[in-house]
């Protein structure tokens, strides 16, 4: 089906907030928290939404959306089945890039670092705090994998079903938990005016410290 528009000429003016280096915290984690709790305040449909990007060993990318489930000092987790086609790149190249867009207040946040495997009883309290299907779900559902039809997932998720019904609590499937991004770079984007937006840059450097450039949009 052909387009019915001209997506060249689909285009937004940016004009809601600046972004300054005065405004903005010396941490660049307590200033991604401001940020994710504006974002959550103005109801973005998925404010913990971000774009995770790996790369293989040969060097191609490859980019999905996942949700973020937790932030600290330490980085930023998220959860998958190990041997997905992510975590097979992550375990040939354990660096990556995450992208999050919150279009109502005109933000983007791009983070750059190491990729590590977060410890197994976080990742075993993670998946008991799912809903019982999604656990179930993590069971049957072997990520990334050809499948011959729909119809095998479903009878996989009947069978799971049946073989934990009377289980008080489901294992957490050996190849699936959780990672932690561990930053090394942030940026912080504000869309402004007739495209001059503002980039502010969180470099980290050799002592640890953070380095706050501002770069042209």
């Amino acid at each position: 089906m052909a387009l019915t528009h001209n997506i060249a000429e689909i285009r937004k003016n940016y004009a809601r907030h600046e972004l300054t280096e005065d405004a903005v915290l010396k941490d660049p984690i307590a200033q991604f928290n401001v940020w994710l709790q504006e974002a959550i305040q103005a109801e973005e449909a998925e404010p913990t939404a971000l774009v995770l990007a790996t790369v293989n060993a040969a060097g191609k990318p490859s980019a999905r959306v996942v949700l973020l489930k937790d932030v600290s000092t330490e980085g930023f987790m998220f959860f998958t089945n190990y041997d997905s086609r992510k975590g097979l790149e992550l375990a040939q190249n354990p660096f990556a890039a995450l992208t999050f867009f919150w279009p109502a207040l005109e933000r983007q946040v791009r983070i750059e670092g190491s990729v590590v495997k977060v410890a197994p009883g976080i990742s075993d309290t993670y998946f008991h705090s799912r809903p019982k299907g999604s656990q179930i779900g993590a069971w049957a559902s072997p990520q990334s994998a050809e499948i011959a039809s729909r119809e095998v997932l479903e009878e996989a998720d009947k069978r799971i079903s049946a073989q934990f019904q009377n289980t008080a609590e489901i294992p957490r499937p050996g190849n699936w938990g959780g990672y932690q991004l561990r930053p090394e770079r942030l940026e912080f984007w504000q869309g402004r005016p007739n495209r001059l937006h503002d980039r502010l840059v969180y470099a980290q450097q050799q002592d640890m410290s953070w380095k706050i450039m501002r770069l042209a949009p």
